[in-house]
């Protein structure tokens, strides 16, 4: 059976530089409760990722590897989680321009875990955890200029 869960945040930045932070997985340890971001097949994680791309992150002594499915810049950033915890795991990030400027941040999923009966566990714990990912992007994003987006 299916779960889902959706978390949203506003940043006053512009959503291409919400977008720009999101694409790059060396930033994530900056903003983010995750302690170590690498890149697949040793790939620079401060360069923007591509579809394709597997982002390996680290929290605490658990590993989640991350493949990027979808990139509309400026506007939605697309994962599944390979393995671990999850039958199957379908991230996705939506951002929208917000009136007068700043970004909404919608961090959803649709998952299912490997675990039966784990699923209102799992969704309780992922609504937290991607509301302080969604908030730390927020924040983060807001303090970047906008023309400088490679840090």
């Amino acid at each position: 059976m299916p779960y889902t869960y959706a978390v949203t945040s506003r940043s006053p930045a512009h959503p291409e530089t919400v977008f720009a932070v999101l694409v790059r997985a060396g930033t994530w340890p900056s903003w983010s409760p995750i302690d170590d971001a690498a890149v697949e097949g040793g790939g620079d994680p401060l360069e923007p990722q591509k579809v394709g791309d597997t982002r390996v992150f680290r929290t605490g002594r658990t590993v989640a590897r991350e493949r990027v499915v979808e990139l509309v810049p400026g506007r939605r950033f697309g994962y599944v989680n390979d393995g671990g915890v999850f039958r199957s795991y379908r991230g996705t990030v939506e951002l929208t321009p917000v009136p007068h400027g700043g970004t909404d941040i919608t961090w959803s999923a649709v998952f299912e875990p490997r675990l039966p009966l784990s699923g209102p566990f799992w969704r309780r714990y992922l609504t937290r955890f991607m509301g302080r990912m969604a908030d730390g992007l927020a924040t983060y994003a807001g303090a970047v200029p906008d023309r400088d987006t490679a840090h």
